[in-house]
C-alpha cells in the first residue's frame, strides 16, 4: 500500500490517481506492491535525514530507503516539496511535472535502476520519461 505523510510542510491534497499511477510503474516493471511511504517535508527535514543517515551534507530532492525484499516493492521515499519547486524553476518546468518525476524517479530506485553513472542516469531518464507519459 502506498501512504503520504507530510513533514515540516502543510498537507497537501493528493488523489487516488496518483496512487494507482505510481502502482503502475510498480507492476509495469514486473514487482508487487509491498509498503512505500511518501514522507513529503521541506528543506531543512531532507537535509538533516541526508546528514543523519547518509553523512552527506547537501540539499537534495529525493532521499530513498530500500526495504525491497525479493519481486516486493517497499520503502520510505523522503522527497523535498521546496527543492522540487527550485528545481522546476532552474530547469523551465512546471512543478507538476517536476513532482511526478521525482516521485517515479523513487520508485524506479526500489525497482533496482540506480542512476550513480552517466548510462544508468540515462537508462533512469528515459524510464522517467516513459512513466511520465502513461499518467
Amino acid at each position: 500500500m502506498i501512504h503520504f505523510f507530510f513533514e515540516n510542510i502543510d498537507e497537501q491534497p493528493l488523489d487516488e490517481q496518483l496512487k494507482n499511477w505510481l502502482e503502475k510503474i510498480i507492476l509495469s516493471e514486473g514487482k508487487k506492491l509491498g509498503d512505500i511511504n511518501y514522507i513529503f517535508c521541506d528543506d531543512e527535514y531532507l537535509l538533516k535525514v541526508n546528514q543523519d543517515y547518509l553523512q552527506h551534507d547537501y540539499y537534495t530532492d529525493i532521499i530513498t530507503f530500500d526495504y525491497v525484499k525479493g519481486k516486493t516493492i517497499s520503502g520510505d521515499i523522503f522527497v523535498s516539496i521546496e527543492r522540487i519547486e527550485d528545481n522546476a524553476t532552474t530547469l523551465s518546468k512546471d512543478f507538476d511535472s517536476e513532482f511526478h518525476r521525482v516521485l517515479a524517479h523513487g520508485i524506479l530506485h526500489l525497482c533496482g535502476y540506480k542512476d550513480k553513472s552517466s548510462e544508468e542516469e540515462q537508462i533512469m531518464r528515459e524510464k522517467e520519461d516513459f512513466y511520465i507519459r502513461l499518467r
